[in-house]
């Protein structure tokens, strides 16, 4: 047996060891950034704050309500998997101007459109998607809606009867 240490073959490493370590450790810190920016837009998607809006427990107990106060109401079509809603609950339901308004002039009820509770309140008011936000008299009987995801202004624009799209246009 040949007894003579085994010879290597030559590196053909051409790239020295610091630029590889640099390189590696960019990469290491872009992705453990994008991981960190990732988990904080997350948790802003889904986060919403409590608010102080006097919900109503229900469809039957807010319109009890309403007739009692003479107020109307506002019936807030929602689900839990609705991404728009979350959204408006955070930027429309927690402003304090909204809170006021609302707590003082309607009486508003949260309608889940996942609970099999509120069936014959999905068909009455013929709700296919969310969000939808419809103002109604104490009766029940819508007098202004808007389908979808809205902002402040245009919120605002809805309980005070006002067209928003017709003062844009202007």
């Amino acid at each position: 047996m040949n007894e003579s240490p085994a010879e290597l073959p030559p590196s053909t490493d051409s790239e020295p060891a610091p630029e590889r370590q640099r390189f590696f450790h960019f990469w290491r810190c872009f992705w453990l950034t994008f991981l960190v920016v990732s988990l904080a837009y997350a948790w802003y998607c889904f986060y919403v704050p409590a608010n102080d809006i006097a919900w109503a427990d229900g469809y039957s107990l807010a319109q009890q309500q309403a007739a009692d106060a003479g107020k109307p109401m506002i019936l807030y079509f929602t689900g839990q998997w609705c991404v728009p809603c979350r959204v408006m609950k955070r930027q429309v339901w927690a402003d304090e101007e909204v809170k006021s308004v609302v707590n003082e002039q309607f009486v508003p009820v949260a309608i889940d459109v996942g609970s099999p509770d509120n069936a014959e309140l999905l068909t009455r008011y013929n709700i296919g998607g969310t969000p939808v936000t419809i103002v109604t008299d104490s009766q029940g009987n819508a007098l202004r809606w808007r389908v979808g995801g809205i902002g402040k202004v245009e919120f605002l624009d809805l309980l005070a009867g006002r067209d928003s799209s017709a003062a844009e246009e202007e």
